[in-house]
């Protein structure tokens, strides 16, 4: 992806939040959220991150147009963008959203002749709230880790390789789109079949294992007719953004389910995205090659491209963080990468589309959980503690097997380099809230 103008990191903005240099979203940055005041009556709309405060999209689309000049294409993309959900303005395509960017860019620097009626466009995001960005119609959930692959493989076999197919394809299910949830929902504990040591016969009951994974979410672009298959430089076009991922696992009740099928009660209770998706675009002054060795074997051709080989994987620190209940600081519990990924987020929408999958605008692929290749680096519980079996040690002191009711979870993003504005991601981060039971299958439910 090429660099243009609006990557600078010599701009400045005339929101002088935005050049604090810790900001996640200075004016090289400029990701998409939807939002309005909070406590109040407003309508949902789509909004841009700038320093500490959000430029109303909606507000600046309703600018008369000497306020706003725009060429017909970001124009089209400003009414899009202003919308309770962002899903228009993703169908549009890199033409439109490349235009909108720019045209973004250049009224919100120092100077713009346009500033004062932008001003007046400005809410703080200490006074916001936020829904989720898109209406996620589909949801898949892949495994591009090969450290976490292998990492959890051992956590139930000592000793166990990769699987054969790993670094052949990506390898994904189907999650529950029905569950995605902005950041800040509630976790309560789920329950389901657990299979409890030394027993013949499951039980019915919450998880005693709830896990979080820090994983990224990709959000589809403009998307592809049923039939239709995506090379790779058509994938990189139907790319928009990306944003912080909690992908909540119950690790007994996945235990007891996986084998045949895989994933299904133990990761279909909810999934927490971020707020902001930054754009491709935005990342691109931070593409890397994909980490690959000599041993591994070529991709077969269809997910093959000199372009994937030099920078296909993105440099984004990753981070999650553990708040426990009535504590004030929040404590580590791991560091990662994005550039570890094996596979690209490219190369995941052309497997996706390789049998002629029919995908729509703002359809959500999760990267999977981000391991790396230190052991501070495993990305979430089941690999910290070993399956549960080694305590995770915190500042405190704390310790952690799983996660525990009154726990909050905070992932955080950023990409930060010699040259470059640094960008962020903002947060993601949900609360765990005991279980409640129900009328349902609960009731008569045989204690755990």
């Amino acid at each position: 992806m090429l660099l243009n103008e609006t990557h600078d990191p010599g701009l400045q903005s005339w929101v002088a939040s935005a050049h604090k240099a810790d900001t996640d979203f200075p004016i090289q940055n400029l990701p998409y959220g939807v939002f309005r005041r909070q406590q109040g009556a407003e309508a949902w709309r789509g909004g841009v991150a700038i320093g500490d405060a959000i430029l109303d999209l909606a507000a600046l689309a309703a600018l008369p147009d000497h306020e706003r000049p725009l060429d017909s294409g970001a124009a089209q993309a400003l009414q899009a963008a202003s919308l309770p959900r962002l899903n228009a303005l993703m169908a549009l395509g890199p033409a439109a959203w490349r235009a909108l960017r720019l045209a973004l860019s250049r009224g919100l620097r120092v100077g713009a002749p346009q500033a004062a009626a932008w001003r007046a466009c400005l809410v703080p995001q200490a006074e916001a709230e936020y829904q989720l960005p898109v209406e996620v119609g589909n949801y898949t959930d892949f495994f591009t880790s090969a450290h976490h692959a292998l990492n959890a493989g051992r956590v139930f076999q000592p000793g166990r390789e990769l699987l054969p197919q790993f670094k052949w394809l990506p390898i994904g299910y189907h999650g529950r789109a029905s569950t995605v949830a902005i950041s800040g929902t509630a976790l309560q504990r789920p329950a389901g079949q657990i299979m409890l040591p030394g027993q013949t016969r499951p039980v019915y009951a919450p998880t005693r294992q709830l896990d979080f994974e820090l994983e990224l979410g990709v959000l589809v672009g403009p998307g592809n007719a049923l039939g239709q298959t995506l090379d790779l430089p058509q994938a990189e076009q139907q790319l928009f953004g990306l944003c912080l991922l909690n992908d909540w696992s119950a690790r007994d009740i996945q235990a007891w389910e996986a084998v045949p099928l895989g994933p299904f009660m133990a990761k279909n209770f909810l999934s927490t995205i971020s707020p902001w998706v930054v754009t491709f675009e935005a990342l691109a002054p931070f593409r890397v090659p994909l980490p690959r060795s000599a041993d591994d074997p070529p991709p077969l051709p269809y997910l093959d491209h000199p372009v994937q080989a030099t920078q296909g994987a993105i440099d984004i620190e990753l981070e999650a963080l553990l708040l426990p209940a009535g504590q004030a600081s929040a404590l580590r519990l791991c560091q990662t990468n994005y550039r570890h990924a094996y596979w690209s987020a490219a190369q995941m929408l052309t497997q996706h589309s390789s049998n002629g999958c029919r995908l729509q605008a703002g359809d959500l692929l999760g990267t999977g959980t981000l391991s790396g290749p230190e052991p501070d680096q495993a990305a979430c519980l089941l690999e910290l503690t070993q399956g549960g079996r080694q305590a995770l040690t915190l500042p405190g002191p704390t310790q952690r097997h799983w996660l525990e009711d009154g726990d909050t979870v905070v992932l955080r993003g950023w990409c930060q380099r010699e040259g470059v504005a640094r960008i962020g991601f903002g947060e993601c981060r949900g609360q765990v809230v005991p279980h409640a039971p129900t009328q349902g299958p609960e009731a008569g439910l045989n204690s755990a």
